[in-house]
Protein backbone atom coordinates (compact mmCIF):
# COMPACT_ATOMS: atom_id res chain seq x y z
CA UNK A 1 0.00 0.00 0.00
CA UNK A 2 1.42 3.41 -0.91
CA UNK A 3 0.98 6.71 0.94
CA UNK A 4 -1.81 7.86 -1.36
CA UNK A 5 -3.88 4.80 -0.41
CA UNK A 6 -3.55 5.34 3.33
CA UNK A 7 -6.46 6.90 5.19
CA UNK A 8 -6.10 10.58 5.90
CA UNK A 9 -4.40 11.32 9.21
CA UNK A 10 -5.96 13.43 11.94
CA UNK A 11 -4.48 16.88 11.42
CA UNK A 12 -4.45 16.90 7.63
CA UNK A 13 -1.34 19.08 7.42
CA UNK A 14 2.41 18.89 6.91
CA UNK A 15 4.37 21.51 8.85
CA UNK A 16 7.15 23.66 7.41
CA UNK A 17 9.00 26.24 9.51
CA UNK A 18 11.30 28.71 7.79
CA UNK A 19 13.80 30.45 10.04
CA UNK A 20 14.64 33.37 7.78
CA UNK A 21 13.71 37.05 7.42
CA UNK A 22 10.19 37.35 5.97
CA UNK A 23 11.42 40.05 3.55
CA UNK A 24 13.50 37.46 1.72
CA UNK A 25 10.48 35.32 0.88
CA UNK A 26 8.98 38.16 -1.12
CA UNK A 27 11.97 38.39 -3.47
CA UNK A 28 13.38 34.84 -3.46
CA UNK A 29 11.21 32.51 -5.56
CA UNK A 30 12.83 29.23 -4.43
CA UNK A 31 10.64 28.55 -1.42
CA UNK A 32 7.45 29.64 -3.14
CA UNK A 33 8.07 27.09 -5.91
CA UNK A 34 9.12 24.50 -3.34
CA UNK A 35 5.95 24.99 -1.28
CA UNK A 36 3.90 24.88 -4.46
CA UNK A 37 5.26 21.42 -5.21
CA UNK A 38 4.44 20.21 -1.69
CA UNK A 39 0.93 21.67 -1.90
CA UNK A 40 0.26 20.03 -5.27
CA UNK A 41 0.97 16.57 -3.90
CA UNK A 42 -0.83 17.13 -0.60
CA UNK A 43 -3.95 18.44 -2.36
CA UNK A 44 -4.48 14.94 -3.75
CA UNK A 45 -5.00 13.83 -0.13
CA UNK A 46 -7.05 16.89 0.83
CA UNK A 47 -4.14 18.01 3.00
CA UNK A 48 -2.20 21.27 3.17
CA UNK A 49 1.03 22.89 4.30
CA UNK A 50 1.11 24.66 7.65
CA UNK A 51 3.78 27.31 7.04
CA UNK A 52 5.35 29.26 9.87
CA UNK A 53 8.06 31.93 9.54
CA UNK A 54 10.32 32.55 12.54
CA UNK A 55 13.44 34.52 13.37
CA UNK A 56 15.80 31.71 14.37
CA UNK A 57 16.13 28.01 15.11
CA UNK A 58 15.18 28.45 18.77
CA UNK A 59 11.83 29.87 17.72
CA UNK A 60 11.51 27.00 15.24
CA UNK A 61 11.86 24.45 18.05
CA UNK A 62 9.22 26.31 20.07
CA UNK A 63 6.88 26.06 17.08
CA UNK A 64 7.39 22.29 16.90
CA UNK A 65 6.54 21.95 20.58
CA UNK A 66 3.31 23.90 20.12
CA UNK A 67 2.35 21.86 17.07
CA UNK A 68 2.98 18.59 18.91
CA UNK A 69 1.04 19.72 21.98
CA UNK A 70 -1.97 20.80 19.91
CA UNK A 71 -1.81 18.04 17.29
CA UNK A 72 -1.69 20.56 14.46
CA UNK A 73 0.45 18.59 11.98
CA UNK A 74 0.97 14.97 11.00
CA UNK A 75 4.64 15.40 10.03
CA UNK A 76 7.14 18.16 9.41
CA UNK A 77 9.69 18.90 6.71
CA UNK A 78 12.97 20.18 8.16
CA UNK A 79 14.98 22.43 5.84
CA UNK A 80 18.36 24.19 6.00
CA UNK A 81 20.11 21.51 8.02
CA UNK A 82 23.17 22.48 10.05
CA UNK A 83 26.13 20.63 11.57
CA UNK A 84 25.03 18.98 14.83
CA UNK A 85 21.43 19.97 14.11
CA UNK A 86 19.29 19.37 17.20
CA UNK A 87 15.94 19.58 15.41
CA UNK A 88 15.67 15.88 14.39
CA UNK A 89 16.28 14.79 17.98
CA UNK A 90 13.75 17.24 19.41
CA UNK A 91 11.13 16.14 16.88
CA UNK A 92 11.77 12.48 17.75
CA UNK A 93 11.31 13.28 21.45
CA UNK A 94 8.05 15.07 20.63
CA UNK A 95 6.82 12.11 18.60
CA UNK A 96 6.46 14.23 15.46
CA UNK A 97 7.41 12.37 12.25
CA UNK A 98 9.98 14.34 10.27
CA UNK A 99 11.56 14.40 6.84
CA UNK A 100 14.99 16.00 6.50
CA UNK A 101 15.33 18.08 3.36
CA UNK A 102 18.59 18.69 1.54
CA UNK A 103 22.06 17.95 2.83
CA UNK A 104 21.97 15.61 5.83
CA UNK A 105 24.92 14.98 8.14
CA UNK A 106 26.08 11.36 7.97
CA UNK A 107 23.29 8.81 8.40
CA UNK A 108 20.23 10.91 9.26
CA UNK A 109 18.03 9.95 12.20
CA UNK A 110 14.91 10.55 10.09
CA UNK A 111 13.89 9.95 6.46
CA UNK A 112 15.60 12.37 4.11
CA UNK A 113 15.21 13.80 0.62
CA UNK A 114 18.87 14.30 -0.13
CA UNK A 115 20.63 16.81 -2.36
CA UNK A 116 23.89 16.36 -4.26
CA UNK A 117 25.85 19.58 -3.69
CA UNK A 118 29.14 18.38 -5.15
CA UNK A 119 28.45 17.42 -8.77
CA UNK A 120 26.65 20.68 -9.69
CA UNK A 121 29.49 22.80 -8.27
CA UNK A 122 32.02 20.79 -10.29
CA UNK A 123 29.85 21.26 -13.39
CA UNK A 124 29.71 25.04 -12.86
CA UNK A 125 33.46 25.21 -12.30
CA UNK A 126 34.14 23.08 -15.37
CA UNK A 127 32.06 25.51 -17.44
CA UNK A 128 34.15 28.43 -16.16
CA UNK A 129 37.46 26.61 -16.62
CA UNK A 130 36.58 25.77 -20.21
CA UNK A 131 36.01 29.48 -20.81
CA UNK A 132 39.48 30.22 -19.44
CA UNK A 133 38.72 31.51 -15.94
CA UNK A 134 41.44 30.99 -13.32
CA UNK A 135 40.37 33.39 -10.54
CA UNK A 136 37.04 32.25 -9.17
CA UNK A 137 35.06 33.55 -6.19
CA UNK A 138 31.96 32.40 -4.38
CA UNK A 139 29.27 34.43 -2.59
CA UNK A 140 27.76 31.82 -0.33
CA UNK A 141 24.78 31.48 1.93
CA UNK A 142 25.21 31.23 5.73
CA UNK A 143 28.27 29.12 6.56
CA UNK A 144 26.43 27.17 9.28
CA UNK A 145 24.27 25.41 6.69
CA UNK A 146 25.48 21.98 5.58
CA UNK A 147 24.76 22.62 1.92
CA UNK A 148 26.80 25.85 2.08
CA UNK A 149 29.75 23.97 3.55
CA UNK A 150 29.47 21.19 0.99
CA UNK A 151 29.32 23.60 -1.95
CA UNK A 152 32.33 25.53 -0.67
CA UNK A 153 34.30 22.32 -0.09
CA UNK A 154 33.40 21.12 -3.60
CA UNK A 155 34.58 24.37 -5.16
CA UNK A 156 37.83 24.33 -3.17
CA UNK A 157 38.49 20.74 -4.21
CA UNK A 158 37.66 21.50 -7.82
CA UNK A 159 40.10 24.41 -7.86
CA UNK A 160 42.84 22.23 -6.34
CA UNK A 161 42.22 19.54 -8.92
CA UNK A 162 42.41 22.13 -11.70
CA UNK A 163 45.67 23.54 -10.34
CA UNK A 164 44.33 27.07 -9.89
CA UNK A 165 44.32 29.37 -6.85
CA UNK A 166 41.84 28.61 -4.06
CA UNK A 167 38.49 30.34 -4.53
CA UNK A 168 37.78 33.55 -2.64
CA UNK A 169 34.69 32.87 -0.50
CA UNK A 170 32.49 35.60 0.96
CA UNK A 171 29.62 34.59 3.26
CA UNK A 172 26.24 36.17 2.51
CA UNK A 173 22.67 35.74 3.76
CA UNK A 174 20.79 35.34 0.45
CA UNK A 175 19.74 39.01 0.47
CA UNK A 176 20.06 41.63 -2.24
CA UNK A 177 22.12 43.78 0.12
CA UNK A 178 24.65 40.99 0.71
CA UNK A 179 24.95 40.29 -3.00
CA UNK A 180 25.73 43.92 -3.79
CA UNK A 181 28.09 44.53 -0.87
CA UNK A 182 30.11 41.35 -1.27
CA UNK A 183 30.44 41.74 -5.03
CA UNK A 184 31.75 45.26 -4.57
CA UNK A 185 34.23 43.97 -1.99
CA UNK A 186 35.45 41.28 -4.38
CA UNK A 187 35.85 43.68 -7.28
CA UNK A 188 37.93 46.07 -5.17
CA UNK A 189 40.58 43.41 -4.56
CA UNK A 190 43.92 43.61 -6.36
CA UNK A 191 43.35 39.95 -7.32
CA UNK A 192 39.72 40.47 -8.25
CA UNK A 193 38.02 37.35 -9.62
CA UNK A 194 37.01 37.00 -13.25
CA UNK A 195 34.04 34.81 -12.26
CA UNK A 196 31.71 34.69 -9.24
CA UNK A 197 29.32 31.91 -8.26
CA UNK A 198 26.39 32.98 -6.10
CA UNK A 199 24.33 30.75 -3.82
CA UNK A 200 21.01 32.16 -4.99
CA UNK A 201 19.45 34.24 -7.72
CA UNK A 202 18.76 37.31 -5.57
CA UNK A 203 22.42 37.82 -4.64
CA UNK A 204 23.50 37.16 -8.23
CA UNK A 205 21.17 39.79 -9.72
CA UNK A 206 22.35 42.27 -7.07
CA UNK A 207 25.93 41.34 -7.91
CA UNK A 208 25.30 42.10 -11.58
CA UNK A 209 23.93 45.52 -10.64
CA UNK A 210 26.92 46.19 -8.37
CA UNK A 211 29.32 45.29 -11.18
CA UNK A 212 27.54 47.67 -13.55
CA UNK A 213 27.74 50.43 -10.93
CA UNK A 214 31.53 49.98 -10.93
CA UNK A 215 31.59 49.89 -14.75
CA UNK A 216 32.74 46.27 -14.70
CA UNK A 217 31.30 44.76 -17.85
CA UNK A 218 29.51 41.41 -17.66
CA UNK A 219 30.56 39.02 -19.13
CA UNK A 220 33.63 40.65 -20.73
CA UNK A 221 35.35 41.40 -17.42
CA UNK A 222 33.27 39.36 -14.98
CA UNK A 223 31.28 36.17 -15.45
CA UNK A 224 28.36 35.47 -13.11
CA UNK A 225 26.68 32.18 -12.24
CA UNK A 226 23.57 32.02 -10.02
CA UNK A 227 22.36 29.00 -8.10
CA UNK A 228 18.61 28.61 -8.81
CA UNK A 229 16.98 29.87 -11.95
CA UNK A 230 14.20 32.45 -11.85
CA UNK A 231 12.39 35.01 -13.95
CA UNK A 232 14.70 37.75 -12.69
CA UNK A 233 17.72 35.76 -13.88
CA UNK A 234 16.20 35.32 -17.33
CA UNK A 235 15.18 38.99 -17.60
CA UNK A 236 18.49 40.41 -16.37
CA UNK A 237 20.73 42.17 -18.88
CA UNK A 238 22.62 40.08 -19.75
CA UNK A 239 20.54 37.04 -18.78
CA UNK A 240 22.28 35.11 -16.01
CA UNK A 241 23.86 31.71 -16.37
CA UNK A 242 22.30 29.55 -13.66
CA UNK A 243 22.46 26.23 -11.89
CA UNK A 244 18.87 25.24 -12.62
CA UNK A 245 16.86 22.71 -10.64
CA UNK A 246 13.23 21.62 -10.83
CA UNK A 247 12.25 23.12 -7.47
CA UNK A 248 8.58 22.24 -7.94
CA UNK A 249 9.46 18.57 -8.37
CA UNK A 250 11.71 18.83 -5.35
CA UNK A 251 8.68 19.90 -3.31
CA UNK A 252 6.66 16.97 -4.66
CA UNK A 253 9.38 14.54 -3.56
CA UNK A 254 9.40 16.04 -0.06
CA UNK A 255 5.61 15.75 0.12
CA UNK A 256 5.82 12.07 -0.85
CA UNK A 257 8.28 11.36 1.96
CA UNK A 258 6.28 13.42 4.45
CA UNK A 259 3.11 11.48 3.62
CA UNK A 260 4.94 8.20 4.20
CA UNK A 261 6.31 9.47 7.51
CA UNK A 262 2.88 10.68 8.64
CA UNK A 263 1.37 7.29 7.80
CA UNK A 264 4.05 5.46 9.77
CA UNK A 265 5.39 3.80 6.63
CA UNK A 266 9.06 3.16 5.80
CA UNK A 267 10.17 6.12 3.72
CA UNK A 268 11.63 5.44 0.31
CA UNK A 269 15.07 6.91 -0.39
CA UNK A 270 14.63 10.05 -2.47
CA UNK A 271 16.92 12.65 -3.99
CA UNK A 272 16.12 16.16 -5.10
CA UNK A 273 16.40 16.82 -8.84
CA UNK A 274 20.01 17.53 -9.78
CA UNK A 275 21.00 21.12 -10.53
CA UNK A 276 22.27 21.54 -14.10
CA UNK A 277 24.04 24.48 -15.64
CA UNK A 278 22.03 26.65 -18.02
CA UNK A 279 24.52 28.88 -19.88
CA UNK A 280 23.32 32.35 -20.79
CA UNK A 281 24.86 35.72 -21.53
CA UNK A 282 26.52 36.34 -18.15
CA UNK A 283 29.41 33.92 -18.72
CA UNK A 284 32.11 34.20 -21.37
CA UNK A 285 35.85 33.99 -21.86
CA UNK A 286 37.51 36.69 -19.73
CA UNK A 287 39.05 39.41 -21.85
CA UNK A 288 40.90 41.53 -19.29
CA UNK A 289 41.58 41.72 -15.56
CA UNK A 290 38.38 42.12 -13.55
CA UNK A 291 39.70 44.75 -11.15
CA UNK A 292 39.06 48.46 -11.67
Amino acid sequence: MNAAEHPRSAAGAIGLVLARPPRLLGVEPFFMEFIGGIEERLAERDMSVLLHIVADQRAELDAYRRWAERGLVDAVAVVNLTAGDERPGVLADLGLPAVLVGTADGSPAAPAVRTDDTAPVHEALRHLLELGHRRVARVSGPAALLHTRNRTAALEQGCRDAGIDPPIVEEGDYSREAGAELTTRLLRRSDAPTAILYDNDVMAVAGLQAAKARRVRVPERLSIVAWDDSTQCRLASPPLTTMSVDVHQYGIAVAESALEAAAGMPAAERWSPTARITPRGSTARPSVHAAV
